[in-house]
Order: structure tokens, then sequence, then C-alpha cells
């Protein structure tokens, strides 16, 4: 009988097939979507205070009940970008980056409140 090949130490196991990227890569890759997060999350906070400035009462007009459909894209686009964070943290997680991982899970909760407050602003 012939005896099975020995494991050459060329051949990567499934162990040394998910090596975690250096330490290095992942800080500043966190610092990279750490400075694209601030971005987005300072343009959201801006336009949610133009939009709800604009559409809020005067204090001089009687009030009137408005009815505003708002179309699926909206809240598409509302409700996208914390499950693209979702999605984002746990690609990283996966990726074994946890650096990157814990900046993009608080992005995700950032962006789980301004999805909150633009629903009640589009609700109201």
């Amino acid at each position: 009988m012939v005896s099975p090949p020995a494991p050459d130490a060329e051949t990567p196991t499934a162990h040394q097939a998910r090596e975690r990227p250096s330490r290095l890569i992942d800080i500043a890759v966190a610092l990279l979507l750490l400075v694209a997060d601030a971005v987005i999350l300072v343009v959201g906070a801006m336009l949610s205070m133009a939009v709800g400035l604009g559409t809020a009462p005067s204090p001089h007009s009687s009030p009137t009940t408005h009815d505003r459909d708002v179309s699926p894209l909206m809240w598409l686009v509302i409700w996208g970008f914390p499950a693209v964070a979702v999605i984002s943290s746990v690609v990283h997680a996966r990726l074994r980056m946890p650096v990157t991982a814990v900046v993009q899970g608080l992005f995700t909760l950032a962006c789980a409140f301004l999805a909150m407050v633009w629903t009640r602003m589009l609700m109201s």
C-alpha cells in the first residue's frame, strides 16, 4: 500500500489561509474610513438641520395638516446608509481587522441615529 503524501510546508492549510492583515494596515484603513465616515455624518447632520428648518412651520401661521408622500427611493437612501455600514462592519470583522470593525460599528450607530432623525422628520 502506498502511504498518503506528506503535507508540504508550502501548501497552506485552512488556518494559514486566514492570516490577518498587519496591525498597521488595520489602523491605516480605520483612519481612512474614520475621515470618510466623519464627512458623511457631518453632511447628513447639516442636511437634516437644513431640511428640518426649511419645513418647520412659521410661528405666525395657522397649523395646517399636510399630507406628504415619501418615495420608496427616499426610504432606501435613508436606511441604506446604516445597512451598508453594518455590512462593512461585518466584512472587516471577518477580515480580522478589529480596529476597523470597531470604527465601522460606531459609524453604524451614528447612521442609525441619523436615519431615525430623518424618519421622524419625514413622518411629521
